[in-house]
């Protein structure tokens, strides 16, 4: 049986798309869902793509968090079902609280498009189990609200229990705390990330790399050995 991945699309979403074809290169089944519909129609995982949400109004994320389908993805995540947010899916993840800190405005002030180094500091979540600790990947970033913050005991919790799952390297690209990338959960079910990896899935389009496969092909193992 193929596993069913769910990829929302809200107004303003722009990487639904390219996530969805990320998720059928790794060998599971996408799942097109509507920000309005409540159902998630039995996906067994659900990433919340990149792009400006409701045009980042009040703050990125901030109006897609009340989003019906958010309700149902909450519900769900806290018990036990997969969720990947990148970029402005990492941006609602924080407005849901799903996952601890804030996204701020950049410290430079401008977006940012660029090919990122990145070090895996968590190889044991839902959706990094084929990469390694240790790891040293390139996935494209592009923000303007890409500054992860949070306060010092919330920062000092993630490092303790290895919840930081990425780190920039060479260059802290939006001033985020702790050169903080991507964080994750508790349980390690959900995770979200500044960086796009749906964007660096074929070696002939986007960054020219496939650094960014192993999480879809992560999340696909994990569910079939479930």
């Amino acid at each position: 049986m193929t596993a069913r991945i769910g990829v929302v699309t809200f107004p303003g979403s722009l990487d639904d798309r390219d996530t969805q074809r990320a998720i059928r290169l790794a060998g599971a089944e996408p799942v097109a869902l509507w920000h309005k519909d409540k159902n998630l129609h039995q996906v067994d995982a659900v990433v919340l793509p990149g792009g400006f949400s409701y045009g980042d109004y009040l703050r990125a994320g901030a109006i897609s968090r009340f989003s019906p389908v958010m309700g149902t993805v909450i519900e769900q995540a806290k018990s036990g079902l997969p969720v990947l947010g990148i970029c402005n899916g990492f941006q609602i993840l924080t407005e849901a609280h799903l996952l601890p800190g804030a996204m701020l405005g950049n410290n430079h002030l401008h977006f940012i498009c660029r090919d990122q180094k990145l070090r895996v500091e968590n190889a044991d979540t839902s959706w990094t189990g084929d990469y390694t600790a240790g790891q040293e990947i390139h996935i494209p970033l592009k923000n303007m609200d890409g500054r992860y913050v949070a306060d010092e005991h919330t920062l000092d919790e993630l490092e303790a229990e290895g919840r930081v799952v990425f780190r920039y390297l060479d260059m802290n690209p939006n001033g985020s705390l702790r050169d903080i990338a991507g964080i994750t959960n508790a349980a390690g079910n959900v995770v979200g990330l500044m960086p796009h990896p749906e964007h660096a899935v074929e070696p002939l389009i986007g960054s020219g790399r496939t650094d960014g496969l192993p999480f879809f092909t992560s999340i696909l193992k994990k569910l079939v050995n479930a």
